[in-house]
């Protein structure tokens, strides 16, 4: 059975995973770790908020208050406001009417000091410009590699005061590279930024997962000439082999508890989903078709596992039990409906349909209403942010594979750009624990 591609003549998603020995041939183009945001969406209901340049960022290595003010544009919640010559920090006492008069409901300032150690103290203060009120602050003091991560904080902390809800800006992604002959595995900040390599390897690295707690990536390593299945400490980059069974071990995805993975294997013959304990040990079958069935996802309760299969004639998702059995289709728009994301607090479905291209959609599962939310043509692996707010994807945009991130209503996109970037296989780490 031979499936379309999305893009290039590579394998899709759902090849990469279920056929996975095609990517073999994929190409790439070099890579760079370093990004750039760029908002191309326009939101509904956004918060104004003015954050002031903190005072001494320019001597920093890190420009704070740009982190922070990128971290909320792109959540798609915020809309910047000009802050064009004020200058304040976190001892200041600000004069509400000048931010009321700029339109300001929220304001945030502080201060970057290096110490005599070399570290830096992160100092913050939001206020509520509307109601008049100090709404707290906090400080940090960092090596220099932590700046960025100090300003991811200082972003969820301003997010989660001002929205009720948990901020997702010091969570981390990880995504693969290929710069010449070479893959990087990379875990980066949430934005793309400050990337560091997992691994390299000169053979293919595909479907990186994050363990519940962020601990360990599940991943696809090609280095023995076929497709296996290591689990990686991200901490201390030990990994050990967990699925080397004969034909390809592919697709890993963790349960919600961290314990056991749903993985596909061909060692029966065709492409199976099948269960295995983290620890490793003989996996148990779920599914008993003649079909490609591949891509597992469990429901954030661990109940259902979301998969892809061609039992119907064409790719469609479907679900089962976690512990196997009879199979209900999920999707019907389209006769190509691959790679699903269910969101972690349960509501939406994210998955790349073949409609004029391969194009991102998200499903409210409740109501099964389905919504386009990218024009481009060629995504690729959406993952959810840990608040079900954002979805991260691969896509091609002006000649150049990229990393994006959109709200679950497609009205705000963010670009996380490398400088001639070849992206691909981006996953969203759980809330940091």
């Amino acid at each position: 059975m031979k499936f379309d591609s999305p893009r290039r003549n590579t394998p899709s998603s759902w090849q990469r995973r279920g056929l996975v020995a095609a990517l073999a041939a994929a190409p790439f183009s070099p890579a760079f770790a370093q990004f750039r945001v760029e908002v191309s969406g326009v939101g509904l209901t956004q918060l104004p908020i003015a954050l002031v340049p903190f005072r001494g960022e320019d001597a920093s290595p890190q420009k704070i208050s740009a982190i922070i003010r990128a971290d909320l544009e792109r959540s798609g919640q915020f809309r910047p406001v000009d802050s064009a010559g004020q200058a304040m920090d976190e001892t200041s006492r600000p004069d509400m009417s000048v931010w009321r008069q700029r339109a300001a409901d929220a304001l945030a300032g502080g201060s970057v000091t290096r110490l005599a150690d070399g570290r830096f103290d992160v100092r913050f203060r939001l206020w509520d410009v509307v109601k008049g009120q100090d709404l707290g602050g906090q400080g940090y003091v960092v090596p220099q590699a932590d700046l960025r991560l100090a300003a991811h904080k200082i972003a969820d902390y301003i997010y989660e005061k001002l929205t009720g809800e948990k901020g997702i800006f010091s969570t981390r992604l990880a995504y693969v590279t290929k710069a010449g002959d070479r893959y990087t595995l990379w875990v980066a900040d949430s934005d793309g930024e400050n990337a560091q390599a997992a691994l390299g390897s000169p053979e293919p690295i595909i479907s990186p997962t994050w363990s519940p707690n962020g601990s360990q990536l599940a991943y696809v390593s090609f280095e023995s000439r076929k497709p296996v299945i290591y689990l990686h400490d991200v901490a201390s980059g030990r990994r050990r082999l967990l699925a080397n069974f004969r034909g390809s071990n592919s697709a890993p995805a963790w349960s919600p508890d961290g314990r056991s993975l749903a993985v596909t294997l061909s060692r029966d013959g065709g492409s199976q989903i099948y269960l295995i304990s983290a620890s490793g040990g003989e996996p148990r079958r779920l599914t008993q078709s003649q079909s490609i069935d591949t891509e597992p996802t469990f429901s954030p309760d661990g109940g259902t596992i979301y998969f892809v299969s061609d039992r119907g004639g064409a790719p469609q998702i479907y679900r089962m039990s976690a512990s196997g059995g009879a199979a209900q289709r999920v999707t019907f728009n389209g006769a190509y409906n691959v790679s699903p994301s269910v969101s972690p607090d349960g509501r939406y479905l994210a998955y790349v349909s073949r409609t004029g291209g391969y194009k991102l959609q998200v499903m409210e599962l409740a109501s099964g209403n389905v919504t386009a939310v990218t024009d481009t043509a060629e995504d690729e692996n959406p993952s959810f942010a840990p608040n079900s707010r954002l979805i991260v994807y691969a896509t091609r945009q002006g000649g150049r594979e990229a990393l994006m991130t959109t709200t679950v209503d497609g009205k705000i996109k963010a670009r996380l750009a490398g400088r001639g970037g070849d992206i691909r296989e981006p996953s969203w780490g759980p809330f940091q624990r």
